[in-house]
């Protein structure tokens, strides 16, 4: 049988680190009140004139030079972001140009904050397959250049990153660095509690929509606060079953991190203590598809991860959006 091995991680973030301090002289806000409410302390903010693709480039040759690879070895690249450098071409095809991986073929996927766990599942299944062999995955966005820094209820806490994984094919039957399985879910009843009306087919740029602010992130945070927290920990549950585990089993957690307040909820829920839960929102606030594979590269480079671990991801975005894995380190 053939499954993906992860033989390679990387992360990006941008070099400008904006404290909570820093936002008390742009929004009516403070410090304390955004550690309470969301556990960040600090973000990454990209200059500007740099695009979310130098991000995904970076976190993407990291990767490679993690796993020693050529960009030439990589088959296909899937990147999840609703940053993306322009409507066309896809950020994935600007990353592989940028990387040089002249034989890949490349795409964007679309699932906000869950983008990288739903590209990590269509890159699973292309090796599933036995169509490619090895398949980069990426998670970026930059959502300073989609908030209304006057709202403070957003502009706290989005920032921006990327991550990325470098999956191979193998046939081995070594359980090491393996994606054991993936679970998608959606809900697009809910697709008004987080959104970007304005820029595309329904709203086109236009005076108007730059005025009346079509082009901002709109959110109902309480509304998405308990659907997030549900479907997460209903996600969590399936992949559990699906691979036979109890919650006793898994030796670290690695969720989407859109607040710690969520984080502390499903961890409550299923009984699983925060300190097996990766946590990195309180210097990089929420990057959005980039945050569970910059909390993975973390959690090995810190020593968090350690060889024959048992993790489970889990995100929540827009869309609705919701997914699951679990990884055999």
């Amino acid at each position: 049988m053939i499954r993906s091995k992860i033989i390679g991680t990387g992360a990006y973030v941008p070099d400008r680190v904006m404290t909570n301090f820093e936002l008390e002289s742009i929004v009516e806000t403070s410090d304390k009140w955004i550690q309470e409410r969301t556990g960040i302390k600090e973000r990454r903010i990209a200059l500007d004139g740099i695009p979310v693709s130098h991000l995904a480039f970076g976190a993407a040759e990291r990767a490679l030079k993690d796993a020693m690879l050529d960009p030439l070895d990589i088959d296909m690249i899937v990147l999840g972001t609703v940053t993306p450098d322009m409507p066309m071409p896809s950020t994935a095809c600007i990353v592989q140009h940028k990387l040089g991986a002249a034989r890949a073929a490349a795409f964007d996927v679309s699932a906000a904050c869950s983008g990288f766990l739903y590209a990590l599942s269509i890159g699973d299944q292309f090796i599933r397959s036995g169509m490619y062999r090895r398949v980069l995955v990426i998670g970026a966005d930059m959502f300073s250049k989609f908030v209304d820094w006057s709202n403070r209820d957003t502009c706290v806490l989005f920032s921006d990153g990327a991550g990325a994984m470098l999956l191979e094919a193998t046939t081995s039957k070594q359980e090491s660095r393996i994606v054991k399985s993936t679970h998608l879910f959606s809900d697009g009843s809910q697709g008004d509690k987080l959104y970007i009306p304005g820029g595309g087919s329904l709203n086109p740029a236009s005076h108007e929509t730059l005025y009346d602010g079509l082009h901002y992130v709109k959110m109902r945070g309480n509304e998405l606060f308990k659907i997030a927290v549900k479907a997460m920990v209903d996600a969590c549950h399936v992949a559990l079953e699906q691979n036979n585990l109890r919650v006793e089993d898994i030796d670290l957690v690695v969720p989407h991190q859109a607040n710690i307040r969520i984080m502390e909820a499903i961890a409550k829920k299923l009984k699983i203590p925060m300190e097996k839960v990766m946590v990195t929102i309180d210097y990089y606030g929420n990057s959005s598809a980039a945050t569970v594979p910059t909390a993975f590269d973390k959690a090995r480079r810190v020593g968090k991860l350690q060889e024959g671990d048992t993790v489970l991801a889990v995100a929540f975005g827009a869309g609705v959006t919701w997914a699951s894995s679990v990884i055999q380190w």
